[in-house]
């Protein structure tokens, strides 16, 4: 007996490559290019939801091509369509020979890669060879049941469908992945695109997808992923969506071949990235869902500063109102610094350069008729700012550590979009830049109190400033 040659699994290096081609010259498709991919080396069929000229079925085609002698068809169903126009014409001959068989060459049952556009406008006819197809990866033709060797169907809709016996049919699409129009800050980049034809890189085998198979069987389920799994279920369960037992082992597969291929033996909370696009079955649930797991698992969320903000205020609060006190009773600096004014004021209605050095002596008799503070009451506030400041940078290190921790987590991911890490990523850098605002508006309150007059015949110690 001939024992197989073992089939290495495509490296991170390749893969990147498919992703890079598919992706090429199409504006905030990233995560629709990541899905339909990973989908294709799962087995798994993906459903695209969305308005027409959103690229949809040229990302089918595109996908097509990453994979080595394999067949495409493509079709746009309407409620006309026939099952020939599918599966292929009645044979002629074998009618002869009272068997009811298609000519199936060239047609879906012998495609690796397809693309059914409006695939819920299909007829029962349609739709119930395509059950069987879809998730036996069988064809009943005649008497017969032919193995097909359909690797992913992909299927567009403008929606998800609305009538009930469609359900077993929307069912196994595994991925259900919205697809919309570019937005405002990509239009302009839309308009200057140009038509090109990307060179493609080496097609994958599909030999190699038993062996993706083979090794996704071996990644681990560990605890932190089942705990992340179970408070996903309910929250599913809290919001009314249907997930049935076979998706969410469904779901745990394709986030095994996603660790699989990315050269990972355990999953973690990382992977439920993919939930959404599972779970969901519209498009307009799936914000929901990605923001339970940015949220929950990810601890992407605003990170608590429980006062700083505050404090910071009162301390810049209780800076003007010292800057602002007038001297204490006692001293005439007020009646000079009056008489300076009234002076400045009219020597420079007769000439200006006079009146400019005036000016300036009358700014600098402003500056000394602050009032003064005992070198107690300076060191006292410098040391109340110091104290705070040091509450800053301990809060900056704790959450740069958290965004260091999640960032190493992150590495490596083949799969995960880049507009999801950032999300991820985005409320820790927000809470650092808030932190670095308040180090700095901190370090000029701190030069401010030390810049007060000082009296160093007072010896009085201020009250500590509330916040």
């Amino acid at each position: 007996m001939q024992v197989p040659t073992p089939v290495a699994l495509p490296g991170a290096a390749a893969l990147s490559a498919h992703l890079d081609h598919l992706g090429r010259g199409l504006l905030e498709r990233g995560t629709a290019v990541r899905l339909l991919l990973l989908a294709a080396l799962a087995q798994e069929h993906v459903l695209l939801i969305g308005p027409p000229g959103t690229a949809k079925s040229e990302l089918a085609r595109r996908l097509h091509g990453a994979f080595d002698g394999t067949r495409y068809f493509e079709r746009l169903l309407t409620r006309f369509s026939t099952p020939e126009e599918l599966f292929g014409p009645l044979s002629l001959k074998a009618l002869e020979a009272d068997r009811y068989e298609r000519l199936i060459d060239g047609y879906l049952p012998t495609a690796g890669i397809a693309f059914l556009d409006e695939v819920f406008k299909a007829n029962s006819a349609i739709l119930n060879a395509l059950l069987t197809l879809l998730n036996e990866r069988e064809f009943d033709n005649g008497a017969g049941r032919l193995r097909t060797p359909l690797i992913s169907l992909v299927g567009a809709s403008n929606e998800a469908p609305g009538d009930e016996s469609l359900v077993a049919f929307h069912d196994r699409f595994l991925l259900r992945v919205p697809v919309g129009p570019v937005g405002d800050e990509s239009f302009a980049a839309l308009l200057c695109l140009r038509e090109a034809a990307p060179a493609a890189p080496p097609p994958l085998d599909v030999a190699v997808l038993p062996a993706i198979a083979r090794a996704a069987d071996a990644v681990a389920l560990p605890e932190e992923a089942v705990e992340a799994l179970t408070g996903l279920r309910g929250f599913v369960q809290q919001a009314g969506l249907p997930v049935s037992d076979r998706r969410w082992r469904q779901l745990v597969r394709l986030m095994r071949v996603a660790a699989a291929t990315e050269g990972r033996t355990r999953l973690d909370a990382v992977d439920l990235w993919l939930a959404p696009y599972v779970v969901c079955d519209s498009a307009e649930a799936v914000p929901r869902v990605a923001e339970w797991v940015a949220h929950t698992l990810m601890g992407a969320a605003p990170q608590p500063l429980p006062g700083l903000g505050a404090a910071v205020a009162a301390f810049e609060k209780q800076l003007d109102l010292e800057r602002s006190l007038p001297p204490e009773d006692g001293d005439d600096s007020a009646g000079k610094l009056a008489l300076a004014r009234s002076i400045g004021g009219g020597e420079a209605r007769g000439g200006e350069g006079e009146g400019g050095l005036l000016r300036i002596a009358t700014a600098a008799l402003e500056a000394h008729l602050q009032r003064r503070f005992s070198s107690v009451h300076v060191a006292a506030r410098t040391a109340q700012v110091d104290e705070l400041l040091s509450q800053v940078h301990e809060a900056a290190a704790r959450v740069q550590a958290q965004l260091d921790g999640l960032q190493r987590q992150l590495a490596g991911r083949l799969w995960l979009p880049a507009d999801v890490a950032d999300a991820w990523c985005a409320p820790q850098r927000r809470t650092l830049a808030l932190l670095a605002t308040h180090a700095a508006r901190l370090a000029q309150l701190r030069a401010g109190f030390a810049a007060l007059p000082v009296d160093d015949t007072r010896r009085s110690a201020p009250a500590p400033v509330a916040w």
